[in-house]
């Protein structure tokens, strides 16, 4: 289900910028906003209690945790945080670059949860097995490669202005 919100927010943006929003004209800009919708879905999760069995929540994340990590729920409180961070970074157009990056590097260092529910079989709230590794693993690199992507497409110069005025700003203090 999560790539599906991916995927139609991306079009739905991308429909927009041909109908003339000058924001969604180009189909990078329109992915990182794409991506942006799934992270407020995925990072709501995070923050659901687990009274709440529509969805995943906070303890079937907690549970997905592998046991070697130290204080699971605050990891999984630590990395919802950053991907709502992360969706907004990728909507602003001065950050887009650095959040895209950031979020690949927070896909592949939350692979090794999602492989240990897979193997494990970790069985969310819903009665749902959490996704199956042949479907997670192809669904993470997919993300990576759309924010890599957005990456590599990125105006620069955004970032490059933004760091110039805080350094500027760091000498005058």
């Amino acid at each position: 289900m999560i790539p599906a919100v991916l995927v139609l927010a991306t079009v739905v943006f991308r429909a927009f910028g041909a109908l003339g929003v000058r924001r969604f004209a180009s189909s990078p800009v329109s992915a990182a906003h794409g991506m942006a919708v799934m992270l407020l879905f995925t990072a709501s999760a995070h923050f659901v209690p687990a009274s709440v069995t529509a969805m995943p929540n906070h303890a079937d994340l907690v549970r997905m945790v592998p046991p070697f990590l130290p204080f699971a729920d605050a990891l999984v409180y630590v990395t919802g945080g950053l991907e709502f961070l992360a969706a907004a970074g990728l909507v602003l157009t001065a950050t887009r670059r650095p959040a895209a990056i950031g979020l690949a590097a927070l896909f592949v260092t939350l692979l090794p949860a999602n492989i240990y529910a897979a193997a494990v079989q970790v069985v969310l709230a819903n009665g749902e097995p959490a996704t199956p590794l042949w479907q997670r693993i192809p669904e993470q690199m997919l993300y990576i490669a759309v924010v890599l992507w957005v990456a590599r497409t990125a105006d620069s110069t955004p970032t490059r202005g933004l760091l110039a005025r805080a350094d500027k700003e760091s000498v005058y203090s």
